[in-house]
């Protein structure tokens, strides 16, 4: 398995729109991945299991204990039995004898277990991973509202200052200016409210290794430059391959094991015992023995043999339902990405491009009284639109790339995406 999620892979190239220089440290996605991988209680937890399950074995290991017995009889009582003169002392070595392989089915569901618990770790791990992805990719969606508000204030501002211009022109009356204004205000609230935002995901992000105070910056990057992906077929393929089928195996053997050791019960067990006895009256020794079966232990067993078998195709079921479940959840994702890529795409090549020129032309034809300040204002607005748009179809791509890396486990970029001319306009 990967142990790390390629999700974000395009994600991490340096972008030319930059935080600014006073931030902290940057943090880079793999960065995050280890300092999560290193303190994450949930992770930790599994070596205190796995000495738990190793204890399990060692004690599954040991056989019946051998029993050290002595006693007296026909002693202190009345008569010829007074005092010790007709005692009987006896020292006997008992024990039990399995039968039906009771031992290897023992050590074989403790090893089950065992085996079972780095597949449950893995599967852990790859969603703590995508956790830490998405919360990452929290950050970079704030940074980059923060750009786009950026460019919003910047266009704001130039229109305000052509309003004024055009007051005191005597060509547009003082509503004009209060409007532009206005609407340079809402764009410094978007900046604002994504700095917020920005905050807020950062102590979201840290709080995974148990940091209180974060100060850290995350690395620029584009989430729009998008790679291309494997074809759905290709992806359902390593499905088989995942953790969360792969943990069935495991589930599969400790049950199987547990219907073993079921059926193992259904031999009764055989309770021995020898020892020598010295017969005090006569000064003579004599050997003892006896051995012990408890009767109807096949009967007895055969509940517990079938509510192990019904567990064990239970599990087929519940494996054919999960297959399904990751079936539909990777077909949806897939989709998805697709879907938003190829927003994303027609929006950088088609949408942007032009409306970057007409609201170049709007401007110069408000500057030349060719047309009013409505008609200018909403060409602005179209574009700083088109930009957020853009963005969140990004945003909702790089989410179904996380997915489907947490789905597959593996490397999923069939092909590097293919680089953009220029950043957004």
């Amino acid at each position: 398995m990967s142990v790390r999620l390629a999700a974000l892979a395009a994600l991490v190239a340096v972008s030319a729109i930059a935080w600014p220089a006073h931030a902290a440290d940057r943090l880079s996605l793999d960065e995050a991945f280890a300092r999560v991988a290193q303190t994450h209680p949930d992770l930790r937890l599994f070596g205190a299991r796995q000495d738990i399950l190793s204890a399990d074995l060692e004690r599954a290991a040991l056989r019946p204990a051998w029993v050290a017995g002595a006693s007296v009889e026909n002693a202190f009582g009345t008569g010829e039995a007074s005092g010790l003169d007709g005692a009987e002392l006896t020292l006997s070595l008992a024990s039990v004898l399995e039968r039906g392989g009771k031992l290897d089915a023992r050590r074989t569901l403790a090893q089950s277990r065992i085996d079972a618990l780095a597949v449950e770790r893995e599967a852990r791990r790859l969603d703590l991973l995508a956790e830490v992805a998405r919360r990452y990719l929290a950050m970079v969606a704030a940074q980059r509202q923060r750009d786009i508000a950026e460019l919003d204030i910047a266009q704001r501002q130039r229109t305000v200052a052509g309003a004024r211009h055009r007051l005191q022109a005597g060509a547009s009356p003082e509503s004009v200016v209060l409007t532009a204004q206005a609407a340079l205000a809402r764009a410094e609230l978007d900046r604002a409210r994504a700095e917020q935002r920005f905050a807020a995901a950062r102590q979201h992000l840290a709080a995974l290794w148990g940091e209180r105070a974060p100060t850290f910056d995350v690395v620029a990057a584009d989430p729009t430059a998008l790679p291309q992906v494997a074809s759905f077929a290709q992806l359902t393929s390593t499905l088989e391959q995942t953790p969360e089928l792969a943990q069935f195996v495991g589930e599969r053997r400790i049950r199987e094991a547990r219907l073993q050791l079921a059926r193992a019960d259904a031999k009764a067990d055989l309770d021995w015992e020898v020892g020598v006895r010295r017969l005090q009256a006569t000064d003579d020794m004599a050997l003892i023995g006896s051995i012990s079966m408890p009767l109807g232990a096949s009967r007895r067993a055969q509940p517990e043999i079938r509510a192990a078998e019904a567990d064990l195709t239970a599990l087929e079921i519940e494996r054919e339902s999960k297959g399904l479940s990751l079936y539909s959840t990777l077909a949806e994702a897939h989709g998805r990405y697709l879907t938003a890529r190829l927003e994303v795409d027609r929006l950088r090549t088609d949408v942007l491009p032009k409306l970057a020129k007409a609201e170049a032309a709007a401007e110069r034809a408000y500057r030349a009284g060719a047309i009013s300040y409505l008609e200018w204002a909403q060409l602005q607005s179209e574009r700083t639109a088109a930009r957020k748009q853009q963005l969140d179809a990004a945003l909702e791509a790089q989410r179904a790339l996380i997915e489907i890396q947490r789905l597959t486990g593996a490397p999923f970029v069939a092909a590097p995406a293919q680089a953009t001319q220029g950043g957004t306009p």
